[in-house]
């Protein structure tokens, strides 16, 4: 079957048959096209019945919007990011949004495919975010969801690997044959960003935070304050969020690029 598979797939591939760009490219130019194999509807399925045996978890365990203050907080800023989405995908303001905040120590923030949020109190509170910093990383999160990197990372999975055990899914995914909830979380959550993707997801977040009125320079701050925390243990955040010079520069660049839709 994989060998079917294989035979099917390569002609598609050397073509570029299967390969999108999930979004627009947005005044930060992210237009790389992507393999996207996975039907996004059965990711987002996975990601909404992982996110709320999550959030179930999370509330048994009263850890699930305990700080009134600070969900009011992050859901106000997150409203005013999710109205800016349609610059970059126009269905993206109809997806099911969910905002929600975990206590935990976790220096850590992921948004699912679909638009499933979830932020920690342990970010907030060792880096003394601002409004604006928080925007940054939520921005930053929401670009994966758009870009579709959970789908894309699991439809290179199937190529290089055969992960999810298919037979002719290009035509209709077998959602039965593997746990979806646990596949997404382990791609979306888990596993590292490649590079390219961690890029495509600064730029198009400081433009998100541009638009939706939070300083884009707030990006540089955080990484800043995340490149000293990780001198002496990497926070759980930066297990998937590479931090170095290099990527401060690029966010200074895109900062700059997207100043006037601040201003």
């Amino acid at each position: 079957m994989r060998q079917l598979l294989i035979l099917f797939l390569l002609p598609l591939l050397l073509t570029g048959c299967l390969y999108q760009s999930s979004t627009s490219v947005g005044e930060v130019g992210v237009d790389r096209r992507q393999l996207m194999l996975v039907p996004s509807e059965t990711m987002v399925a996975g990601a909404d019945e992982a996110y709320a045996k999550m959030m179930s978890e999370a509330k048994s365990k009263h850890l699930l919007n305990q700080d009134k203050r600070e969900l009011s907080r992050i859901r106000t800023i997150g409203s005013r990011l999710i109205k800016q989405t349609g610059t970059f995908r126009a269905d993206a303001t109809a997806w099911d949004w969910e905002i929600n905040l975990i206590t935990s120590t976790e220096l850590n923030a992921w948004c699912m495919p679909g638009g499933k949020i979830a932020f920690y109190t342990g970010i907030i509170e060792t880096l003394k975010l601002s409004d604006d910093e928080i925007a940054a990383i939520m921005g930053h999160e929401i670009a994966h969801a758009l870009r579709e990197h959970s789908r894309e990372r699991s439809s290179q999975a199937m190529v290089t690997q055969g992960a999810l055990g298919i037979g002719a899914q290009l035509l209709g995914f077998d959602a039965q044959s593997v746990d979806m909830a646990s596949w997404v979380t382990n791609v979306a959550i888990m596993l590292p960003n490649s590079r390219g993707q961690e890029t495509e997801a600064d730029r198009m977040g400081v433009e998100l935070a541009a638009r939706a009125g939070y300083d884009p320079k707030a990006a540089v701050n955080v990484w800043k304050k995340m490149e000293q925390i990780s001198k002496e243990s990497p926070p759980e955040l930066l297990s998937t969020h590479p931090s170095n010079s290099s990527r401060i520069k690029d966010l200074e660049v895109y900062a700059a690029r997207v100043m006037p839709l601040y201003k």
